[in-house]
């Protein structure tokens, strides 16, 4: 969902930076989601395959679904079934939290057993006390994932036909097929940054004919149809929706209190995607009938939509959401590698297991269509549902255990300093001296503005360097007295002004690091949360930057060694290298053609069964649900 990256000009979502002012110090494992798991929920789906409308647990009204049982702790979950609209659990936050050192007192899993989470013939609520186990969700909404010490690599690892390797023709070695004019619809649920990659790859799609509506947040509404597209709003409100993702990443509530809230923003934004599909122009009054979705994985319930639509649906998203054995799900936390492609199913469970009543409920009522479980632990089809990575393969390249239907386009850059005038100040400034270094977080709410202003200002001295401060949302750059090597930014387009930097540090969103790279800089990350120290830790091993500062160890001692680090001409050399492989990429024409690659050559017949099968393989036949192949 909502990322917060602030790329481009920055995010227009108002946080507000108190909300941010009770992280704790340490990693405490969370487990409100798997103790309200805990509580039901688990009944398989009655209906026949094919059926709609049967009744089961798309009634659910919780995580947990129905059911009064109790925590081990004696919290009464029916208090997390309660109505959406209410404005607080009531819930006695402690009860809910055990410490780590507190779930690793309990034995722990040998790997033989551990594996058995795969196993079809495992009762559903062994997986679950497994899982509860092996996973901890993080005071910043990521997944830490412990693999048994005596597990080997592969020995988690799962088959799926999907993701075996095969010779493939790139993507930029084949033409673009022509396609008859389509009515497309993008599902796009995330912020500024989220958003801008698919408004390049929407304007690209028009230039061919096609008729594109992009289904996003209200406050973006200006910014998509100046792009020259369609636009039509999601449910959800993007303050409370960017106050909830800037801590959580948009997908798993960290404390109880968040539950009601997150859950609250999602069933609006699952809501409202059928209208967006089908739905005239709210302005123009113009019909619209969507015969293709693009979607990104945080838009849930896109596709089930498809599904009711029987329209094909093709997933594009900015950081890995397929299984790989190559590196971790980028919201996971774990180290062995051979828990790196399990970490995909243990985070994708997660999520589903907190949204599946929602999901079924919509489905049931909105769509009808029968309730899904994916609980059941049988293997069905695989799933068709093609992927594309906006990412460059020069600095990630495709895994090679990801199946054709998986494509790495490359990064989709929107050309914003075509029309940007910057002003005299700026131009001044930058002409009298040398190249200065950026540092900026974006959007993300900074704890203690003044402490990190007088840190980066210090390291800037400390080093010999001139800076250019982003001000952000944080509050940088308060100087108690103007000095002549910093300069105070509020907005910039960043495909202009990294060009007139020598380094940049920022917080590792996908967008602003790949302008970065794209400028040729040698790039620091502090990442905050989600998949910015994916980013930092893939930038480090391309060796264009020096390994990521988490934001909870930003330090003076540590920002000046980052930007030594990036003063080594070796690091420079290697960051010009890398933005030349860069330049023969073009990720909007790479995500056109794999978009037109993977479109059936026949539209499907009224009445047929949905083009995108039900979700299977993985844990608990969840792999497919949420964008995994």
């Amino acid at each position: 969902m909502i990322s917060s990256r602030g790329e481009g000009n920055s995010s227009e979502m108002a946080v507000d930076p108190q909300l941010h002012h009770h992280h704790k110090s340490s990693s405490e494992d969370v487990s409100v989601i798997m103790e309200s798991i805990d509580a039901g929920g688990l009944e398989e789906s009655k209906g026949t395959p094919g059926s709609k409308g049967e009744d089961d647990d798309a009634n659910n009204s919780s995580i947990s679904g129905t059911g009064d049982r109790t925590s081990p702790r004696g919290t009464n979950m029916s208090e997390v079934n309660s109505d959406l609209d209410k404005p607080q659990l009531k819930m006695n936050e402690p009860t809910l939290e055990r410490s780590k050192t507190e779930r690793r007192q309990q034995s722990p899993l040998p790997a033989e057993q551990a594996a058995r989470i795969f196993d079809e013939n495992l009762p559903i609520q062994k997986k679950l006390e497994m899982l509860k186990r092996m996973g901890t969700v993080k005071h910043d909404g990521t997944v830490e994932f412990e693999v048994p010490v005596d597990a080997k690599h592969g020995g988690f690892d799962f088959e799926d036909a999907g993701s075996e390797a095969v010779d493939e023709e790139p993507l930029d070695s084949t033409d673009l097929q022509y396609i008859p004019p389509l009515q497309i619809v993008m599902l796009i649920v995330g912020t500024r940054g989220d958003v801008q990659p698919f408004i390049a790859i929407g304007k690209r799609l028009q230039d061919y004919g096609h008729r594109v509506r992009l289904a996003t947040h209200g406050n973006f509404k200006e910014f998509v149809l100046t792009a020259g597209l369609e636009f039509y709003p999601l449910g959800g409100d993007p303050k409370i929706l960017a106050e909830y993702m800037v801590k959580n990443k948009g997908f798993l509530p960290s404390t109880p209190s968040e539950i009601p809230i997150q859950r609250k923003q999602l069933k609006e934004i699952i809501f409202s995607l059928l209208s967006a599909c089908k739905e005239p122009d709210l302005d123009s009054g113009i019909p619209f009938k969507a015969e293709a979705i693009i979607a990104n994985p945080p838009a849930y319930g896109h596709a089930h939509v498809a599904e009711h639509l029987e329209i094909p649906i093709h997933i594009f998203f900015t950081m890995p959401w397929t299984p790989t054995s190559q590196f971790p799900h980028p919201l996971s936390r774990v180290k062995q590698q051979a828990g790196y492609r399990v970490s995909y199913q243990i985070v994708d469970s997660m999520i589903w297991l907190g949204i599946r009543d929602m999901i079924n409920e919509f489905r049931k009522k909105k769509l009808k269509l029968r309730p899904v479980t994916y609980l059941s632990g049988a293997h069905g089809s695989g799933s068709d549902v093609p992927h594309g990575y906006i990412w460059s393969p020069n600095l990630v390249p495709k895994p090679k255990d990801w199946g054709p239907k998986i494509d790495v386009v490359g990064f989709c850059f929107l050309d914003l300093a075509s029309n940007y005038t910057p002003p005299k100040p700026l131009l001044d400034w930058l002409e009298s001296g040398p190249k200065p270094i950026y540092i900026g977080f974006g959007s993300l709410p900074v704890q203690e503005p003044e402490k990190m202003t007088q840190i980066i200002v210090e390291a800037l001295e400390i080093t010999g360097q001139r800076g250019i401060i982003n001000k952000g949302w944080g509050g940088l750059g308060d100087l108690a007295e103007p000095k002549e090597s910093i300069y105070l930014l509020d907005n910039c387009p960043h495909d202009w002004l990294f060009l007139q930097c020598t380094a940049v540090v920022h917080h590792g969103g996908a967008g602003t690091t790949a302008a970065g790279l794209k400028a040729a800089c040698p790039t620091a990350i502090v990442p905050f949360f989600g998949d910015q120290p994916f980013w930092g830790e893939r930038v480090h091993a391309r060796g264009v930057g020096p390994p990521p500062i988490p934001i909870d160890q930003f330090s003076l001692q540590k920002l000046v060694d980052a930007i030594n680090f990036m003063l080594d001409p070796k690091v420079k050399e290697a960051a010009v290298e890398l933005a030349k492989a860069m330049e023969n990429e073009d990720g909007v024409t790479g995500a056109v053609k794999a978009f037109f690659k993977h479109l059936p050559r026949e539209k499907p017949i009224s009445g047929q069964q949905a083009t995108t099968p039900l979700p299977s393989g993985g844990l608990f036949g969840l792999g497919k649900c949420f964008g995994c192949s």
